[in-house]
């Protein structure tokens, strides 16, 4: 990909410039309001300018932050990734905790996003053996699912039957 570099130092400084470029760049997906920053920064402008032109894009409800992390979360958990794996990639786009957590306790049911995600991969049948049920278990806990989740989708105990 070839990234465009402000020629000129007022280029950098030019509102309407940084305007049309964070345009261009929203027109093609949604952005978290740091991720578009550093996308800005990135092409060469000037950071205190380019935060006034997020500032007055966020104003203008051209830019939320909310709206992103709720879509963020809704089109992973389509795919099949839980709840933990899914915040862990949002705190490294630069989203809050605060947006983080409502959008995680704001969306599907995890354990049927979990159970849903092991029949696909495993078929409609509970596992039977523990090994079998242990498999599953780290699948789904790659997938991003807590403790709980895997529970309630393999309808496994995963505590010391001797106890």
């Amino acid at each position: 990909m070839v990234r465009k570099r402000v020629e000129s130092r007022s280029a950098s400084h030019d509102s309407g410039a940084i305007r049309a470029a964070a345009v261009a760049l929203l027109a093609r997906r949604d952005y978290l309001t740091a991720e578009l920053q550093r996308r800005l920064e990135a092409r060469g402008f000037d950071p205190a300018a380019a935060a006034a032109v997020i500032a007055e894009l966020a104003a203008e409800r051209l830019l939320e932050d909310e709206r992103f992390v709720e879509r963020f979360v809704a089109s992973r958990a389509e795919r099949g990734q839980g709840p933990l794996r899914i915040a862990l990639d949002l705190r490294s786009q630069g989203a809050s905790e605060a947006l983080i957590e409502a959008a995680i306790q704001a969306g599907p049911d995890w354990g049927a996003v979990a159970r849903e995600v092991r029949r696909r991969k495993f078929g409609p049948e509970s596992p039977g053996s523990w090994p079998e049920k242990a498999r599953q278990a780290r699948f789904l806990q790659y997938r991003g699912f807590s403790s709980d989740h895997i529970r309630a989708a393999t309808g496994a105990d995963f505590e010391d039957p001797r106890t």
